[in-house]
Protein backbone atom coordinates (compact mmCIF):
# COMPACT_ATOMS: atom_id res chain seq x y z
CA UNK A 1 0.00 0.00 0.00
CA UNK A 2 2.87 2.08 -0.90
CA UNK A 3 0.89 4.62 -2.98
CA UNK A 4 -2.38 4.88 -2.83
CA UNK A 5 -3.30 8.10 -3.56
CA UNK A 6 -1.23 7.66 -6.35
CA UNK A 7 -3.10 4.61 -8.00
CA UNK A 8 -6.00 5.72 -7.73
CA UNK A 9 -4.73 8.83 -10.07
CA UNK A 10 -2.91 6.45 -11.84
CA UNK A 11 -6.91 4.95 -12.88
CA UNK A 12 -8.00 8.11 -13.90
CA UNK A 13 -4.81 8.70 -16.27
CA UNK A 14 -5.46 5.63 -17.80
CA UNK A 15 -9.23 6.15 -18.45
CA UNK A 16 -7.75 9.44 -20.55
CA UNK A 17 -5.28 7.63 -22.12
CA UNK A 18 -7.67 4.71 -23.36
CA UNK A 19 -10.02 5.39 -26.17
CA UNK A 20 -13.53 5.18 -25.19
CA UNK A 21 -14.57 2.34 -28.31
CA UNK A 22 -12.03 0.36 -27.19
CA UNK A 23 -9.57 1.53 -29.49
CA UNK A 24 -5.21 1.06 -29.14
CA UNK A 25 -4.18 3.30 -26.65
CA UNK A 26 -3.19 7.06 -27.14
CA UNK A 27 -0.03 7.13 -24.82
CA UNK A 28 2.55 3.61 -24.46
CA UNK A 29 2.54 1.94 -21.06
CA UNK A 30 5.59 3.48 -20.40
CA UNK A 31 3.82 7.30 -21.34
CA UNK A 32 1.30 6.26 -18.41
CA UNK A 33 4.18 5.06 -15.62
CA UNK A 34 5.83 8.45 -15.93
CA UNK A 35 2.90 10.22 -15.67
CA UNK A 36 2.19 8.81 -12.63
CA UNK A 37 5.40 9.67 -10.89
CA UNK A 38 4.73 12.55 -12.18
CA UNK A 39 1.68 13.33 -9.69
CA UNK A 40 2.03 14.26 -6.35
CA UNK A 41 1.04 11.32 -3.18
CA UNK A 42 0.97 10.32 0.02
CA UNK A 43 3.43 7.84 0.55
CA UNK A 44 2.09 4.83 3.98
CA UNK A 45 5.17 3.55 4.91
CA UNK A 46 6.84 6.84 6.42
CA UNK A 47 9.56 6.15 8.70
CA UNK A 48 8.01 5.65 12.38
CA UNK A 49 4.84 5.15 11.34
CA UNK A 50 3.09 2.56 13.13
CA UNK A 51 -0.14 0.33 12.38
CA UNK A 52 -1.06 -1.34 15.85
CA UNK A 53 -4.12 -2.82 17.47
CA UNK A 54 -6.31 -5.77 18.56
CA UNK A 55 -9.14 -8.27 18.22
CA UNK A 56 -10.95 -8.39 21.70
CA UNK A 57 -13.95 -11.16 22.31
CA UNK A 58 -15.22 -11.90 25.41
CA UNK A 59 -18.29 -14.02 27.42
CA UNK A 60 -19.94 -12.34 30.26
CA UNK A 61 -22.50 -14.42 33.27
CA UNK A 62 -24.36 -12.39 36.26
CA UNK A 63 -26.28 -14.27 37.71
CA UNK A 64 -29.27 -11.61 37.86
CA UNK A 65 -31.89 -13.15 35.78
CA UNK A 66 -33.43 -11.30 32.63
CA UNK A 67 -34.32 -7.25 33.32
CA UNK A 68 -31.48 -6.40 35.80
CA UNK A 69 -28.32 -5.07 35.83
CA UNK A 70 -25.50 -4.19 38.61
CA UNK A 71 -23.63 -2.09 40.35
CA UNK A 72 -24.05 0.76 42.14
CA UNK A 73 -27.34 2.56 42.28
CA UNK A 74 -26.76 3.38 38.54
CA UNK A 75 -23.31 3.74 38.30
CA UNK A 76 -22.95 0.31 36.81
CA UNK A 77 -19.66 -1.07 35.88
CA UNK A 78 -19.25 -2.75 32.67
CA UNK A 79 -20.42 -5.98 31.96
CA UNK A 80 -23.78 -5.25 33.51
CA UNK A 81 -25.42 -7.14 31.53
CA UNK A 82 -28.28 -9.43 32.76
CA UNK A 83 -28.02 -12.97 32.13
CA UNK A 84 -25.34 -13.88 29.91
CA UNK A 85 -23.77 -11.94 26.99
CA UNK A 86 -21.01 -12.95 23.80
CA UNK A 87 -19.70 -10.40 22.04
CA UNK A 88 -17.21 -8.83 20.20
CA UNK A 89 -15.78 -6.52 23.11
CA UNK A 90 -13.54 -4.21 20.88
CA UNK A 91 -11.40 -4.03 17.31
CA UNK A 92 -9.01 -1.60 18.31
CA UNK A 93 -6.70 -0.12 15.54
CA UNK A 94 -3.90 2.67 15.88
CA UNK A 95 -1.69 4.25 13.83
CA UNK A 96 0.81 6.50 15.10
CA UNK A 97 4.16 8.61 14.28
CA UNK A 98 5.56 8.82 18.30
CA UNK A 99 7.76 11.16 19.02
CA UNK A 100 11.51 10.23 19.76
CA UNK A 101 13.60 10.79 22.85
CA UNK A 102 15.29 14.23 21.03
CA UNK A 103 14.80 17.14 22.50
CA UNK A 104 13.92 19.10 19.32
CA UNK A 105 11.54 20.47 17.12
CA UNK A 106 9.63 17.39 15.73
CA UNK A 107 5.89 16.40 15.05
CA UNK A 108 3.97 13.39 14.78
CA UNK A 109 0.71 12.39 14.95
CA UNK A 110 -2.07 9.18 17.04
CA UNK A 111 -5.29 8.05 15.85
CA UNK A 112 -6.81 5.45 17.91
CA UNK A 113 -10.36 4.05 16.68
CA UNK A 114 -12.88 1.21 18.18
CA UNK A 115 -16.10 -0.97 17.24
CA UNK A 116 -17.28 -3.37 19.33
CA UNK A 117 -18.97 -3.16 22.66
CA UNK A 118 -16.65 -1.41 24.90
CA UNK A 119 -16.47 2.13 23.62
CA UNK A 120 -20.39 2.76 24.15
CA UNK A 121 -19.82 1.10 27.74
CA UNK A 122 -16.81 2.99 28.81
CA UNK A 123 -17.88 6.49 27.30
CA UNK A 124 -20.18 8.88 28.67
CA UNK A 125 -23.22 9.68 26.37
CA UNK A 126 -22.03 6.87 23.77
CA UNK A 127 -25.18 5.41 24.08
CA UNK A 128 -25.45 1.78 23.28
CA UNK A 129 -24.65 0.93 19.38
CA UNK A 130 -21.72 -1.33 19.89
CA UNK A 131 -21.59 -1.94 15.88
CA UNK A 132 -20.74 1.86 15.24
CA UNK A 133 -16.91 3.05 14.30
CA UNK A 134 -16.20 5.06 17.65
CA UNK A 135 -13.31 7.78 17.16
CA UNK A 136 -11.58 7.52 20.87
CA UNK A 137 -8.59 9.46 20.04
CA UNK A 138 -7.35 11.94 16.83
CA UNK A 139 -4.12 14.38 17.55
CA UNK A 140 -1.63 15.82 15.99
CA UNK A 141 1.71 16.55 18.60
CA UNK A 142 5.13 18.18 18.69
CA UNK A 143 7.77 18.83 20.78
CA UNK A 144 8.91 22.22 21.75
CA UNK A 145 12.84 22.40 22.91
CA UNK A 146 12.14 24.31 25.85
CA UNK A 147 14.30 23.59 28.98
CA UNK A 148 13.37 19.81 28.62
CA UNK A 149 10.77 19.94 26.09
CA UNK A 150 7.72 20.88 26.10
CA UNK A 151 5.05 18.38 24.42
CA UNK A 152 1.91 19.48 22.64
CA UNK A 153 -1.23 17.56 21.88
CA UNK A 154 -3.90 19.18 19.72
CA UNK A 155 -7.23 17.28 19.29
CA UNK A 156 -9.13 14.83 20.44
CA UNK A 157 -7.06 13.39 23.47
CA UNK A 158 -7.58 10.93 26.05
CA UNK A 159 -8.70 12.10 30.07
CA UNK A 160 -5.81 12.00 31.99
CA UNK A 161 -7.54 11.19 34.95
CA UNK A 162 -8.26 7.63 35.89
CA UNK A 163 -6.08 4.76 36.30
CA UNK A 164 -8.03 1.94 34.48
CA UNK A 165 -7.89 1.93 30.57
CA UNK A 166 -10.68 1.95 28.21
CA UNK A 167 -8.39 -0.91 26.81
CA UNK A 168 -9.73 -4.40 28.50
CA UNK A 169 -6.03 -5.55 27.32
CA UNK A 170 -3.88 -2.82 29.27
CA UNK A 171 -6.09 -3.74 32.44
CA UNK A 172 -5.02 -6.21 35.23
CA UNK A 173 -8.97 -7.20 35.06
CA UNK A 174 -11.56 -8.41 32.35
CA UNK A 175 -14.11 -6.02 33.81
CA UNK A 176 -13.20 -2.43 34.72
CA UNK A 177 -13.93 -1.18 38.39
CA UNK A 178 -16.43 0.90 39.83
CA UNK A 179 -13.91 3.22 40.33
CA UNK A 180 -13.43 3.53 36.46
CA UNK A 181 -17.38 4.43 35.52
CA UNK A 182 -17.08 8.00 36.80
CA UNK A 183 -13.60 8.74 34.64
CA UNK A 184 -13.97 11.32 31.72
CA UNK A 185 -13.89 9.79 28.18
CA UNK A 186 -11.63 11.05 25.31
CA UNK A 187 -12.43 14.77 24.51
CA UNK A 188 -11.34 17.41 21.64
CA UNK A 189 -8.97 19.88 23.04
CA UNK A 190 -5.37 21.24 24.02
CA UNK A 191 -2.73 18.92 26.36
CA UNK A 192 0.54 20.26 27.20
CA UNK A 193 3.15 18.20 29.20
CA UNK A 194 6.20 20.08 30.35
CA UNK A 195 9.39 17.38 31.70
CA UNK A 196 10.55 19.27 34.74
CA UNK A 197 13.60 16.54 35.10
CA UNK A 198 13.95 13.29 33.82
CA UNK A 199 11.22 11.71 36.44
CA UNK A 200 9.02 14.54 36.64
CA UNK A 201 6.13 16.07 34.33
CA UNK A 202 3.82 19.21 34.34
CA UNK A 203 0.95 18.50 32.84
CA UNK A 204 -2.21 21.23 31.62
CA UNK A 205 -4.73 20.96 28.95
CA UNK A 206 -8.28 22.46 28.13
CA UNK A 207 -11.15 19.80 26.48
CA UNK A 208 -14.72 20.46 25.89
CA UNK A 209 -15.52 18.18 28.98
CA UNK A 210 -16.59 14.76 30.46
CA UNK A 211 -15.83 12.86 27.20
CA UNK A 212 -17.81 14.97 24.77
CA UNK A 213 -16.90 16.00 20.92
CA UNK A 214 -19.23 19.42 21.18
CA UNK A 215 -20.54 20.54 24.75
CA UNK A 216 -22.55 23.84 24.73
CA UNK A 217 -22.57 23.76 28.07
CA UNK A 218 -25.37 23.86 30.93
CA UNK A 219 -25.57 27.35 31.43
CA UNK A 220 -26.65 28.86 28.36
CA UNK A 221 -24.92 31.81 28.52
CA UNK A 222 -21.32 30.23 28.32
CA UNK A 223 -20.11 26.76 26.40
CA UNK A 224 -18.79 24.22 28.11
CA UNK A 225 -14.97 23.55 28.86
CA UNK A 226 -13.01 21.26 31.16
CA UNK A 227 -9.59 22.13 32.85
CA UNK A 228 -7.24 19.68 33.64
CA UNK A 229 -3.84 19.45 34.82
CA UNK A 230 -1.11 17.12 37.21
CA UNK A 231 1.86 16.05 37.61
CA UNK A 232 3.73 13.16 37.28
CA UNK A 233 6.88 11.14 38.66
CA UNK A 234 8.27 7.90 37.68
CA UNK A 235 11.36 5.94 38.39
CA UNK A 236 12.53 2.52 37.87
CA UNK A 237 9.55 0.35 38.98
CA UNK A 238 7.55 2.94 40.66
CA UNK A 239 5.32 5.68 39.19
CA UNK A 240 2.22 8.01 40.13
CA UNK A 241 0.69 10.67 38.84
CA UNK A 242 -1.82 13.40 40.69
CA UNK A 243 -4.44 14.64 37.91
CA UNK A 244 -7.73 16.76 38.68
CA UNK A 245 -10.57 18.23 36.27
CA UNK A 246 -12.41 21.57 36.75
CA UNK A 247 -16.20 22.18 34.82
CA UNK A 248 -17.20 25.01 35.89
CA UNK A 249 -20.29 25.30 33.68
CA UNK A 250 -21.65 22.14 33.78
CA UNK A 251 -21.38 18.96 31.61
CA UNK A 252 -24.00 17.44 29.59
CA UNK A 253 -22.85 13.37 29.34
CA UNK A 254 -23.12 13.54 33.27
CA UNK A 255 -25.91 16.51 34.29
CA UNK A 256 -28.77 18.40 33.42
CA UNK A 257 -28.67 21.27 36.05
CA UNK A 258 -26.65 24.06 35.49
CA UNK A 259 -23.59 22.78 38.32
CA UNK A 260 -20.40 22.67 38.62
CA UNK A 261 -18.30 19.48 38.45
CA UNK A 262 -15.21 19.29 40.36
CA UNK A 263 -12.63 16.05 40.29
CA UNK A 264 -9.53 14.61 41.45
CA UNK A 265 -7.58 11.27 41.06
CA UNK A 266 -4.39 9.96 42.32
CA UNK A 267 -2.94 6.70 40.72
CA UNK A 268 0.39 4.89 41.43
CA UNK A 269 1.92 1.42 40.41
CA UNK A 270 4.98 0.13 42.52
CA UNK A 271 6.99 -3.44 41.18
CA UNK A 272 9.18 -4.26 43.95
CA UNK A 273 12.77 -5.65 43.13
CA UNK A 274 12.89 -8.38 45.42
CA UNK A 275 10.56 -10.06 43.16
CA UNK A 276 12.06 -10.13 40.29
CA UNK A 277 9.76 -8.19 38.08
CA UNK A 278 6.96 -10.41 38.69
CA UNK A 279 4.89 -9.04 41.04
CA UNK A 280 2.72 -5.66 40.54
CA UNK A 281 1.22 -3.51 42.88
CA UNK A 282 -0.66 -0.62 42.41
CA UNK A 283 -3.46 2.18 44.07
CA UNK A 284 -5.80 3.85 42.76
CA UNK A 285 -8.49 6.95 44.12
CA UNK A 286 -10.20 9.54 43.28
CA UNK A 287 -13.07 11.81 44.35
CA UNK A 288 -15.96 13.90 42.41
CA UNK A 289 -18.06 16.61 43.59
CA UNK A 290 -20.63 18.69 41.97
CA UNK A 291 -22.66 22.16 43.27
CA UNK A 292 -26.11 23.25 42.75
CA UNK A 293 -27.02 20.01 42.08
CA UNK A 294 -30.86 18.59 41.94
CA UNK A 295 -30.72 15.32 42.27
CA UNK A 296 -33.77 14.92 40.88
CA UNK A 297 -32.91 15.89 37.63
CA UNK A 298 -30.04 14.09 36.90
CA UNK A 299 -28.02 10.54 38.17
CA UNK A 300 -24.60 12.45 39.06
CA UNK A 301 -24.29 11.85 42.60
CA UNK A 302 -23.62 14.77 44.55
CA UNK A 303 -20.63 12.99 45.75
CA UNK A 304 -18.59 9.82 44.41
CA UNK A 305 -15.08 8.76 46.22
CA UNK A 306 -13.66 5.48 45.79
CA UNK A 307 -10.38 3.82 46.36
CA UNK A 308 -9.05 0.39 45.01
CA UNK A 309 -6.15 -1.74 45.39
CA UNK A 310 -4.48 -3.91 42.38
CA UNK A 311 -2.09 -6.67 42.75
CA UNK A 312 -1.11 -8.85 39.99
CA UNK A 313 1.49 -12.32 40.25
CA UNK A 314 3.30 -13.78 37.60
CA UNK A 315 3.85 -17.35 38.29
CA UNK A 316 5.40 -18.63 35.04
CA UNK A 317 5.39 -17.32 32.18
CA UNK A 318 2.30 -18.81 31.01
CA UNK A 319 0.20 -17.80 34.04
CA UNK A 320 -0.51 -14.79 35.85
CA UNK A 321 -3.14 -13.95 38.58
CA UNK A 322 -4.54 -10.43 39.29
CA UNK A 323 -6.60 -9.15 41.90
CA UNK A 324 -8.86 -5.95 42.66
CA UNK A 325 -10.90 -4.85 45.97
CA UNK A 326 -12.68 -1.69 45.79
CA UNK A 327 -14.76 0.31 47.70
CA UNK A 328 -17.21 3.08 47.11
CA UNK A 329 -19.04 6.05 49.02
CA UNK A 330 -22.04 7.73 46.57
CA UNK A 331 -23.59 10.86 47.94
CA UNK A 332 -26.47 11.65 46.63
CA UNK A 333 -30.12 11.22 48.46
CA UNK A 334 -28.50 9.53 51.01
CA UNK A 335 -25.03 8.02 51.33
CA UNK A 336 -24.19 4.45 49.67
CA UNK A 337 -21.63 2.08 49.86
CA UNK A 338 -20.43 -0.26 47.59
CA UNK A 339 -17.42 -3.04 47.41
CA UNK A 340 -15.98 -5.19 45.24
CA UNK A 341 -13.65 -7.81 44.82
CA UNK A 342 -12.23 -9.49 41.29
CA UNK A 343 -10.02 -12.31 40.83
CA UNK A 344 -8.26 -12.93 37.43
CA UNK A 345 -6.60 -15.68 36.02
CA UNK A 346 -4.41 -15.55 32.82
CA UNK A 347 -2.91 -17.25 30.54
CA UNK A 348 -0.17 -16.87 27.47
CA UNK A 349 -0.69 -19.76 25.68
CA UNK A 350 1.43 -18.52 22.37
CA UNK A 351 2.99 -15.53 21.29
CA UNK A 352 0.51 -12.43 21.22
CA UNK A 353 -2.71 -14.18 22.34
CA UNK A 354 -4.15 -13.65 26.16
CA UNK A 355 -6.68 -15.39 27.43
CA UNK A 356 -8.31 -14.94 30.91
CA UNK A 357 -10.70 -15.90 32.84
CA UNK A 358 -12.38 -13.45 35.75
CA UNK A 359 -15.15 -14.02 38.70
CA UNK A 360 -16.34 -10.69 40.61
CA UNK A 361 -18.39 -10.23 43.62
CA UNK A 362 -19.95 -6.48 44.37
CA UNK A 363 -21.84 -5.97 47.25
CA UNK A 364 -23.52 -2.75 49.56
CA UNK A 365 -26.70 -0.80 48.83
CA UNK A 366 -29.17 -2.68 46.53
CA UNK A 367 -26.54 -2.87 43.85
CA UNK A 368 -29.21 -4.82 41.52
CA UNK A 369 -30.87 -2.06 39.48
CA UNK A 370 -33.99 -2.25 36.52
CA UNK A 371 -33.62 0.71 34.63
CA UNK A 372 -33.49 2.79 38.07
CA UNK A 373 -36.00 0.52 39.98
CA UNK A 374 -34.36 -1.08 43.33
CA UNK A 375 -34.63 -4.63 43.08
CA UNK A 376 -33.04 -4.61 46.84
CA UNK A 377 -30.33 -7.29 45.85
CA UNK A 378 -27.04 -6.92 48.07
CA UNK A 379 -24.83 -8.56 46.01
CA UNK A 380 -23.77 -9.71 42.78
CA UNK A 381 -21.67 -12.35 41.18
CA UNK A 382 -19.86 -12.52 37.41
CA UNK A 383 -18.39 -14.75 35.44
CA UNK A 384 -16.36 -13.24 32.67
CA UNK A 385 -13.51 -15.25 29.81
CA UNK A 386 -12.02 -13.10 27.61
CA UNK A 387 -9.57 -13.89 24.32
CA UNK A 388 -7.34 -11.02 22.52
CA UNK A 389 -5.37 -11.62 20.22
CA UNK A 390 -2.52 -8.04 19.22
CA UNK A 391 -0.96 -6.91 16.60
Amino acid sequence: MKKIIGSALGVALLGTTVLADGGAPASSAKDLSKAVEQVNYVETDTAGVKLSGYVDVGYVYNFIGSGGYAVARGYNASDSHSGGDFSVNAVKLTLEKSLTEKNEWQAGFRVDTFIGKDWAEFTPGAGSDASTLFLQQAYVEFRVPVGNGLDVQFGKISSILGFEADERPANLNITQGLNATIDPGSSPGVLATYHATDSVSLLLGVNNGGGLDSNPGLDTSSDGYGFTGGVSFHRDNFETQLTGSVEPWGNEAYTNDNVSVYGVNWWTTWAPKFADDKLLLALNTSYWHTQNLDPSLTDFPGSFATAALYAKYQFTDLFSLAGRGEYVNVSEEGTSHFWSFTLTAGFNVVENLLLRAEYRYDTGSNVVYNFDTEHGNHSSHTLALEAVYSF
